[in-house]
């Protein structure tokens, strides 16, 4: 910092300052006085992981969060009996007397409805899967089909805000985030948490910013969305005019003033705010290598299916997350809207599963012929499942389904997951959960097990109070870990 600079700081600030951190350290010394002695002095409350907690089983995640909630009935769970119950009202003995949302509470009737499409059985494992997801069946041996997962939540919002920050509330900072704090990142080009949006998606359900935000964490650990065209970020190159140099000078004197109000105020965002920019400077070299798909052999394309040429669609979205998880992105968060479904179940599944299941598929297989499958947690699934019932008309070639929560399907691959098994099972109607529940809680405090992290260790502290992704809950699900 030039000495006119420091001088004209000094002068604008000086007694700001003192009457700052008189009265800061005043109030201390009363409150100091009041306190017990030991209240903040656990370590782990404020500082990240150096380190996992155990032995890691993945150094990175790929989350596909298909937004809407897809109806496992027509997908994954098999419900034979349902063919037979088709058109019947759904019995109280199976209902239990559970809540319904207001969308079908007020039927006269709950009439079942059996899945128009054919099941068969794929690989070695035998896994159920529809003729809606032939790509995925190709894979059937590499995943582990988890068909217990419940939830509390049965509306969009508060349900996948839930999923992705481990409460409905919003506010709390989301999965990916919380991953970046305890674990940092294995690339100091690129932030530890990346998140990519389809573009060719229907958009039924809003998705907010705060999905991948940081809560009350430091700010650097928010997620970084990708976008499609020729600024995957926002406001990264430089403007007409200016150059590489030039935004280097303009960083160092930021950094100096910056760090001067760091020193007088002592607020920790002020680091991590330089941070941030140091970040976006060296993206500008990274990102449009990661960006740039010229080197990228037709096969893969292929693989990934024609969509895969068109940046911004889940195709193209998914081979770019495999090229962040390649330069060691330590969390890649994919979203994709349009399953909500509450009617022309039919036509918009067919759609859906057309836009989504080869490209779903091929991730899994391009990690495993590249070596990077067994180090990757790979993670398909919504909020929350749908209705074995109606909502709606049923007609003979159309029907709607409503939000359920009480079980449906998601499924896991690579790092740690046991490979080509069905865990968990629904009943015969395919309305509640009669073997190995999941709740959301159990699901994260798994994954944070497989990235070696103790869910109960990876702790905040706000506002006096010590946070945890999995709050005060969570189990670790045994029966998936290899």
């Amino acid at each position: 910092m030039s000495e006119k600079l420091a001088q004209h700081l000094a002068d604008t600030f000086n007694r700001r300052s003192f009457l700052t951190k008189a009265s800061l350290s005043l109030g201390s010394v009363a409150l100091g006085a009041l306190l017990p002695q030991n209240l903040f002095s656990n370590p782990t409350a404020q500082e990240a992981l150096t380190a996992p907690n155990r032995p890691p089983r993945a150094k990175r995640v790929v989350y596909m969060c298909q937004s809407g909630g897809p109806s496992q009935l027509e997908l994954f769970d098999y419900k034979p009996y349902l063919e037979k119950m088709h058109g019947k009202d759904l019995p109280e003995s199976v209902r239990k007397g559970q809540r319904l949302t207001s969308m079908s509470a007020q039927q006269s009737a709950l009439p079942l409805v059996s899945s128009p499409y054919k099941f068969a059985q794929h690989g070695k494992s035998g896994a159920w899967l529809s003729e809606l997801m032939p790509y995925t069946g190709k894979v059937a041996d590499d995943l582990c089909f988890i068909k217990s997962m419940y939830t509390e939540q049965i509306n969009h919002d508060p349900a996948l805000t839930f999923f992705q920050t481990g409460n409905q509330l919003a506010g709390r900072p989301s999965i990916g985030a919380w991953v970046s704090y305890g674990l940092g990142s294995a690339n100091e080009n690129l932030p530890a948490f990346i998140v990519l949006v389809s573009n060719d998606a229907p958009k039924d359900q809003p998705l907010y910013a705060r999905l991948w935000g940081n809560g009350f964490l430091p700010s650097k650990h928010q997620g970084v969305q990708f976008r499609s065209g020729a600024d995957p970020v926002l406001y990264l190159n430089n403007p007409n005019g200016y150059s590489t140099t030039d935004r280097r000078y303009m960083l160092d004197a930021l950094k100096d003033l910056n760090q001067v109000q760091e020193e007088m105020y002592g607020d920790p965002e002020v680091a991590n705010h330089i941070a941030q920019y140091e970040m976006a400077f060296r993206m500008q070299t990274s990102v449009p290598d990661v960006n740039d798909l010229s080197n990228e052999p037709d096969w893969v394309f292929d693989l990934y299916g024609p969509e895969s040429r068109n940046p911004g669609t889940f195709a193209a979205n998914c081979l770019m997350a495999r090229r962040l998880l390649e330069r060691d992105v330590k969390f890649v968060q994919l979203y994709h809207q349009g399953w909500d479904q509450h009617g022309n179940l039919p036509s918009g599944i067919t759609k859906q599963c057309k836009a989504t299941d080869q490209a779903s598929a091929a991730l899994v297989q391009d990690l495993k012929q590249r070596g990077l499958l067994d180090d990757t947690v790979v993670v398909w699934g919504g909020e929350f499942g749908r209705t074995n019932y109606s909502q709606g008309k049923l007609t003979k070639d159309n029907y709607g389904r409503d939000h359920h929560p009480r079980c449906f399907t998601m499924w896991m691959a690579g790092g740690g997951i046991k490979s080509g098994i069905t865990y968990g099972e629904t009943d015969e109607f395919g309305y509640n959960i009669i073997k190995n529940p999941v709740h959301v809680h159990d699901f994260q405090a798994t994954l944070l097990h497989l990235l070696g992290v103790d869910h109960e260790k990876l702790i905040y502290e706000f506002q006096g109070r010590r946070f945890r992704l999995t709050d005060v809950e969570g189990k670790l699900v045994k029966g998936i870990l290899a």
